[in-house]
């Protein structure tokens, strides 16, 4: 039996913990076919919130010393290693990492790492923060990608992640999501999805588009690392 307790650090946006949980479970499933309830991992999970606005500017000194604070609290509880199922928090992750002494894993790497290795037109759906930081579009380039987006599709992005954080089930935030995927069917091959809000839509899309889902990803890595006999 895995002794391993995972951490996750998470309410970043709140809507976005639960999804995540559910990713792992199934990725348990799917990587060792769990069944019974004792076969699962054992989780630390904090809903952390967070300084974040999607219309205002963020002070990033305060939010990255209420991430750091929040890791460490986890840590704290002697777990092995942490998942932050949050684009944004990634902007600090370097000095994120110095700040505790076990494993924190990286949804940007761990998402870039499931891109094909054909050269591909590839955007991104994240906040704004996220996407100014360019963390993902560096990494895009860098594999040989052409990343393809256009302003427009940020104010809708914005739009539908506002209006998810207040009523996640409201029908014009699949109105929103359909007319974004419409927009960009001719455009991209590939959108990576990079704000786990967006998870709250996600399911049953009908697009030709190919999707990288972050938390997918991220929840990948966090169940192969469990299993992981050396670490």
């Amino acid at each position: 039996m895995n002794d391993k307790t995972i951490g996750i650090l998470a309410g970043m946006g709140p809507r976005s913990t639960a999804p995540f949980i559910e990713q792992i479970i199934d990725e348990c499933q799917n990587q060792y076919n769990a069944s019974l309830d004792e076969e699962f991992p054992k989780m630390m999970i904090y809903s952390l919130p967070t300084p974040f606005y999607i219309d205002q500017p963020i002070d990033h000194e305060l939010m990255k010393k209420t991430i750091a604070e929040g890791l460490k609290k986890l840590e704290d509880t002697d777990v092995q290693f942490i998942a932050m199922p949050c684009n944004s928090a990634h902007i600090y992750i370097e000095d994120l990492v110095k700040s505790i002494n076990i494993p924190l894993l990286n949804i940007v790497e761990e998402t870039l790492n499931r891109l094909p290795s054909d050269k591909l037109r590839i955007s991104l759906f994240a906040t704004t923060t996220t996407f100014n930081s360019q963390i993902y579009q560096k990494g895009i380039a860098e594999k040989g990608h052409q990343f393809i987006f256009r302003e427009q599709w940020q104010d809708q992005l914005n739009e539908l992640i506002k209006n998810i954080k207040v009523q996640k089930d409201n029908p014009l935030n699949y109105e929103l999501w359909n007319k974004l995927l419409k927009a960009t069917e001719q455009e991209v091959d590939y959108i990576i999805i990079a704000c786990t809000d967006l998870n709250a839509v996600a399911d049953g899309i009908d697009t030709s588009i190919k999707i990288v889902d972050s938390s997918q990803c991220l929840a990948h890595a966090v169940v192969k690392k469990y299993l992981d006999k050396t670490s």
